[in-house]
């Protein structure tokens, strides 16, 4: 059992190293942290969430060393930026098709699947104009922790 938790843990930081060789992006051990914390956390983290885990290894850690790092993740296809509606903008290292339910009152983010989501026809109007890559659909309501 023990096995498949260090499997999962190994698969994404395989593709992280992978990803940043490919880019000539160096695997600095706080880039290894920042990206430890996203793949160790569902719940969509923001920024200062990562920083405050990250600095207890790292002190001399910056916040802007971590929106940098969070930004380079991104353009490499390591993690989603997840809007923040009016809050924070959050990290999401799930890559794979999915969406969220994001709650009203405690912005609590959660991941579901749902393959009629995935399947959505794009508006005629929208093609013309725009090359869509992907689609998320948002659920919004009351958690059950908020109801």
């Amino acid at each position: 059992m023990q096995t498949k938790a260090l499997n999962k843990q190994k698969e994404p930081l395989e593709l992280f190293r992978e990803k940043c060789r490919e880019r000539g992006i160096s695997i600095t051990p706080q880039r290894v942290a920042i990206y430890s914390v996203l793949i160790g956390n569902q719940a969509h983290p923001s920024a200062e969430t990562i920083y405050n885990r990250v600095k207890i290894t790292f002190p001399d850690i910056s916040i802007d060393t971590i929106y940098r790092t969070l930004s380079t993740f991104s353009n490499m296809g390591l993690v989603d930026e997840v809007e923040g509606y009016g809050e924070v903008k959050r990290y999401d290292p799930e890559l794979k098709q999915h969406h969220h339910f994001r709650c009203k009152k405690c912005n609590k983010i959660v991941d579901f699947h749902e393959k009629s989501f995935d399947n959505l026809k794009i508006p005629k109007a929208i093609k013309e104009k725009f090359s869509v890559s992907n689609i998320k659909v948002v659920a919004e309501g009351l958690c059950d922790e908020c109801l």
